[in-house]
């Protein structure tokens, strides 16, 4: 990689995905030279909004929503202990060791939250979601490498991260190739200005930081899962297996899930029927009759990413109810706070990115945003 990347990604956040439209602009930041990431569908962008209020304002949200969760539309995940981390040699070194954890019953959404849902929240609140905010350079900067050049402010402007299909084959380490800063992307604009979600109210809501996820659970009495959650949840009740559904291969037998058909990211042959977002439930359920956990949207987790977290809590005698890292640490940026993403999305494909595994994980900055990347709630 070069020297210089798109500054673009590290005033936003990004994981894999399409749009039909060149960059809008860009934005120059040091990176470490020869430095090769994996960055799949995956943000590195630092915590652009605290000086605004925003973290605050999203965990203080007054309590306008339900006290208790309503668990319509839930499904039961039984208390249980299960092997956590890495199935296949895929596997990525923050994967290992697999360990054992256990955890307690928990109800967690059928599906990801839906437009029609978070625009409840939207209309129930006034809420205002992190890409339709300005970014906050003094705040910014301090995520990003000293020296760090401030970007023009004609850039500091309220936008968020869409994909840009390349039109031949590309350099994957160049996550630039494919991934644009538009002004005005948002959960309602999630390509950018010309787009939006009617007509799609079954959609999963996308474009939302995890600020933005963590004001909707409060306000549906609900929260995040934690990372340990999440994957019990994802396996289904399967031992050891690399989806939900198994191990048969993403592209072999019946689509099974939205993916990246083809040669990422400049040919998708539609194998599964879909180039961009599909309805949620648009596949077959895992075994706790939970759709979408390999594929469509990349979901928000509770917890601080930090690459050695497995290391530092696997023992003989296994964990229970983790709660994931105290201290977020990504050695490709560590000056950004990170929080976990898991499940892959519609952009992952098994040349780039596997993200479709159960034990895949990916972290991406708190106020990230993208066209791929939304969340579903748990309940106790």
């Amino acid at each position: 990689m070069n020297k210089i990347v798109l500054i673009l990604f590290s005033v936003v956040g990004f994981l894999s995905c399409k749009q039909p439209a060149k960059p809008v602009a860009s934005i120059a930041v040091a990176t470490v030279p020869g430095t090769k990431k994996k960055l799949c569908c995956e943000s590195n962008i630092p915590n652009r909004f605290r000086a605004a209020g925003l973290s605050g304002a999203a965990l203080s949200l007054p309590e306008t929503g339900n006290t208790h969760a309503n668990h319509a539309g839930m499904a039961w995940v039984p208390a249980g202990t299960f092997r956590m981390g890495a199935d296949n040699q895929q596997a990525e070194p923050d994967e290992y060791p697999k360990h054992d954890v256990t955890v307690d019953g928990f109800w967690i959404d059928k599906t990801e939250v839906t437009n029609a849902q978070f625009e409840k929240f939207i209309k129930a609140t006034g809420y205002i979601t992190t890409a339709e905010r300005k970014p906050d350079w003094n705040e910014l900067k301090k995520q990003m490498p000293p020296g760090t050049e401030k970007p023009a402010d004609s850039l500091l402007v309220p936008a968020s991260l869409v994909f840009v299909p390349a039109d031949h084959q590309v350099n994957l380490n160049d996550y630039s190739q494919w991934w644009a800063w538009k002004t005005g992307a948002n959960w309602k604009h999630p390509h950018g200005p010309g787009s939006d979600i009617k007509g799609k109210d079954n959609y999963p809501v996308v474009q939302v930081s995890w600020y933005d996820a963590v004001a909707y659970s409060k306000w549906a009495g609900k929260r995040l899962p934690t990372e340990a959650e999440w994957e019990r949840a994802a396996r289904g009740g399967l031992e050891d297996k690399i989806y939900p559904w198994g191990n048969e291969k993403v592209n072999e037998g019946q689509p099974k899930a939205n993916t990246w058909d083809g040669s990422f990211p400049y040919k998708n042959t539609q194998r599964d029927h879909y180039y961009y977002l599909a309805p949620v439930s648009s596949f077959a359920p895992n075994g706790y009759g939970l759709y979408d956990m390999a594929g469509n949207v990349w979901e928000w987790c509770a917890d601080l990413y930090n690459n050695n977290y497995y290391k530092t809590v696997s023992s003989p005698a296994g964990v229970k109810n983790p709660r994931g890292a105290s201290k977020s640490y990504d050695p490709d940026e560590p000056y950004a706070i990170k929080r976990v993403v898991r499940g892959g999305s519609f952009l992952c494909n098994d040349s780039y990115c596997s993200g479709y595994r159960v034990s895949r994980r990916m972290k991406t900055t708190e106020d990230s945003g993208m066209e791929h990347l939304g969340f579903r709630c748990v309940s106790n």
